[in-house]
């Protein structure tokens, strides 16, 4: 059953790239065939994305089926299913607004999302105790999904931006979209060097002192730009220019954080060949490409927030807290998730805020949704790489 599961995964990832590519054909130029054209690739891309989300649901069948529990429980299981979340969300909204533009750039980041996600350890594994309630799918998957939707208004944003801001001067904005852009570079350039350096079989073992002040060996499968705090080098691999700062606590924190600066490293390497390529600004560069009309997206992007936000609210803080107070007999504790988890539920209720009261639209509108995906991804990638609580099971 794993071995399926393995493979609906990989033909689901396989059928999101083709859809991509269809979506893309369907806004290139065909003179004086534009509509049917369009009408006939976009049709394929969205029947190829349902087939798509079709495959990766019974990745996620098979693979509860083989572990006994929702598969959720994981960084790997978790971002899979967040990406299969924004699949779902892209197609209610598809159907919505037959927008084929959003699928170029929408399917693209779903397809990152799970390549990030096949990154981790995919080794199916027995519950932990503290994870060994019905509450686990109740809340990680609808928590899921409302954060699936509120992607959607991130591309949409994106787009609006992309199409909007005056690439033929330097500014504040340019560097921004810059900024967003070397982001998703940058989960690329993680893959790159997660596949290349696992694909040559690279390990470097350290020695350090867990919190029960035992001596326990970590194991690195990138080369240790931070090593971990007073711990010693067992080999002569590329040694660490740094050490993990002391209040990182937990034996795999080294690790996380060098992941992290790895990510950047390479998305930056990337990024800087792409700029040699392109001899512009990427958004500058996409900017040609993109002709979808403004208002369509600012609507979109609201309409998405609309509808995830009260979702992420039910399953990020709402059941969150119910099953908190019957796993640690408190409804609140401070804990990094919790935190991030209630930032993002402030964020996009001061967006609606802004958007209803005081009639921010366009392009504050599209800044707004690109900064809260910013805040979400922050709380996937960072608060479980990085810090260190009581989720840090994922």
């Amino acid at each position: 059953m794993a071995e399926i599961s393995s493979t609906l995964l990989y033909s689901a990832f396989i059928i999101y790239l083709f859809s991509t590519l269809f979506f893309a054909m369907s806004i290139s130029d065909k003179k004086g065939k534009d509509a049917v054209h369009t009408k006939k690739w976009g049709k394929i891309g969205f029947i190829s994305s349902c087939v798509g989300f079709a495959a990766q649901l019974g990745y996620f069948i098979t693979r509860w089926m083989a572990s006994g529990h929702a598969p959720v429980s994981n960084l790997f299981e978790f971002t899979t299913f967040f990406g299969m979340m924004m699949v779902l969300a892209f197609i209610i909204l598809y159907t919505i607004y037959r927008t084929n533009g959003l699928g170029v750039f929408a399917m693209p980041i779903a397809v990152l999302v799970i390549a990030y996600a096949s990154m981790f350890p995919r080794d199916i594994s027995p519950l932990i105790p503290a994870l060994q309630s019905d509450w686990l799918k109740i809340h990680v998957t609808t928590a899921a999904l409302g954060e699936g939707i509120l992607a959607i208004s991130f591309v949409s944003g994106l787009i609006y931006l992309i199409r909007t801001v005056d690439q033929t001067v330097s500014s504040k904005k340019t560097l921004w979209l810059e900024i967003i852009l070397y982001s998703l570079i940058a989960v690329v350039g993680f893959i790159f060097v997660s596949i290349g350096f696992k694909g040559v079989g690279y390990e470097s073992t350290f020695e350090m002192m867990d919190d029960n002040n035992q001596a326990v060996k970590v194991v690195y499968d990138m080369p240790a730009i931070s090593g971990p705090s007073n711990g010693e080098q067992l080999d002569g691999s590329f040694g660490p220019l740094f050490s993990t700062p002391s209040w990182m606590n937990g034996v795999d924190a080294s690790i996380k954080l060098n992941t992290f600066i790895w990510s950047l490293v390479a998305g930056a390497v990337l990024y800087g060949l792409l700029r040699l390529i392109l001899r512009k600004r990427i958004a500058a560069a996409l900017q040609t490409k993109v002709k979808m009309n403004p208002d369509l997206l600012d609507e979109i992007s609201y309409r998405a927030v609309a509808i995830g936000f009260p979702i992420f609210t039910l399953g990020a803080l709402i059941f969150a807290m119910i099953w908190a107070q019957q796993a640690w007999s408190r409804f609140w504790g401070w804990d990094p998730k919790e935190v991030w988890a209630l930032i993002t539920f402030l964020f996009y209720a001061a967006f609606l805020h802004l958007r209803l009261s005081r009639g921010w639209h366009g392009e504050k509108s599209a800044w707004l949704c690109v900064l809260g995906f910013w805040i979400i991804t922050f709380n996937l990638i960072a608060v479980n790489l990085v810090l260190v609580g009581l989720h840090s099971y994922a």
